[in-house]
């Protein structure tokens, strides 16, 4: 029930009215943004682990917003904002064991959640997840199911909640509706949570086959007619730089292992012709571009993982946990044998790290166990 007493607003929110006659007085107002990096060129990430301590893994990503996007903040013309750039929070939640109702799983159930924060989109979100929501979750879980070591943690749980603190608009805000009926911006948004939950992944010290990192390839068109509507394959794409969005692709790929877990292809590009006699660009063109852009999300997800806390928390986890991490560890680092090994001696050249530290063998390791159980048995039977 409403209070009558008091003034209530509008349920779904009120922009401030702007009028032509404002826009024209003001040089630059009503022109689009050009993206001024090289068509192969990606915006600088941010990401950090480690920024909630309630949960067991969290990870922050924020792309870089492009040069006229920044202009357009430090120097408004009018009072409509400027197009926005991601940013996003992830938290994971387990493993946790699955009540009592829940049925019989012999490997992780893995559950993802993605949702839009009121304030995240030009238009304002609701509390309640709507279809693009679920939709961007499904996709998710597809990503991760096939990284992660599901049969690691039998009649186990875990939650992935994904919180986008703001999202990259569809179409410039001067664009009709029907010129961009597709939510291109979805793209990078899934791209982002990609990464984002795989560096929370292993920030909970989750076993998985690899890290993996989410691109974003598209072909755009930049001009209705001329030389600038030539459809050009482009990567890391900002909806608001372009005309045109003709078709876009986002992955989720492995490097080290050279192997996608999720591809989501959207829009036509069967007509798209690379210049005036080029070949066609096809899906195979725009998978290309994906991964490439995916290979440098990784630089920065390998970057930003501590794994030095990863290898201390893992002593206290199963030997099977603690070999998946220095086998992922050596993938990234090639110096790095063992995690015991001598850093400083695997620098200079000075021998094999494998031989500084040499790990004991099964039947030493086997020996040691039996002891340690055999001690209690004889001081029992002599105080019998």
């Amino acid at each position: 029930m409403t209070d009558r007493r008091r003034i209530n607003g509008p349920p779904s929110g009120t922009r401030p009215p702007v009028f032509a006659s404002s826009l024209n007085a003001v040089p630059g107002a009503a022109t689009r943004p050009q993206r001024q990096r090289q068509p192969n060129e990606l915006r600088k990430i941010f990401l950090k682990t480690g920024l909630i301590p309630s949960a067991s893994g969290s990870a922050y990503l924020e792309f870089e917003p492009s040069p006229s996007l920044a202009a357009a903040r430090s120097n408004p013309k009018s009072l409509i904002p400027p197009s926005s750039a991601l940013k996003l929070a992830c938290t994971v939640h387990g493993p946790k064991p699955l009540p009592r109702s829940a049925t019989f799983s012999p490997n992780l159930v893995l559950t993802t959640h993605v949702k839009y924060a009121p304030f995240a989109a030009r238009q304002r979100k609701g509390h309640i997840r709507d279809a693009s929501e679920r939709d961007l979750g499904v996709h998710l879980e597809t990503a991760l199911r096939g990284v992660i070591v599901a049969e690691r943690w039998p009649k186990s749980g875990l939650d992935i909640t994904i919180t986008i603190l703001e999202a990259e608009d569809d179409r410039w805000w001067a664009d009709a509706p029907d010129s961009h009926d597709a939510a291109w911006g979805m793209m990078n948004v899934l791209a982002g949570c990609i990464t984002a939950a795989s560096a929370a992944i292993a920030d909970a010290r989750i076993d998985c086959l690899d890290l993996v990192a989410g691109g974003v390839a598209a072909v755009v068109s930049d001009a209705p007619e001329g030389p600038d509507a030539t459809p050009k394959v482009v990567l890391d794409t900002d909806p608001a730089e372009h005309w045109s969005i003709l078709s876009a692709c986002v992955v989720a790929y492995m490097p080290s292992r050279d192997e996608i877990t999720e591809i989501w292809l959207k829009g036509d590009s069967s007509k798209a012709v690379l210049g005036a006699d080029g070949p066609r660009v096809g899906h195979d063109a725009l998978i290309d571009g994906a991964v490439d852009a995916a290979r440098g999300a990784h630089t920065v997800l390998a970057e930003a993982i501590d794994f030095n806390a990863v290898a201390e928390a893992t002593n206290l986890n199963p030997p099977a946990a603690r070999m998946r991490y220095y086998r992922l560890k050596k993938v990234l680092d090639p110096q790095i044998v063992d995690g015991k090994a001598d850093l400083t001696k695997a620098a200079a050249g000075e021998g094999d790290a494998s031989e500084a530290s040499p790990t004991p063998s099964p039947q030493k390791q086997r020996v040691t166990k039996r002891k340690k159980v055999e001690e209690p048995t004889v001081k029992g039977e002599e105080e019998a």
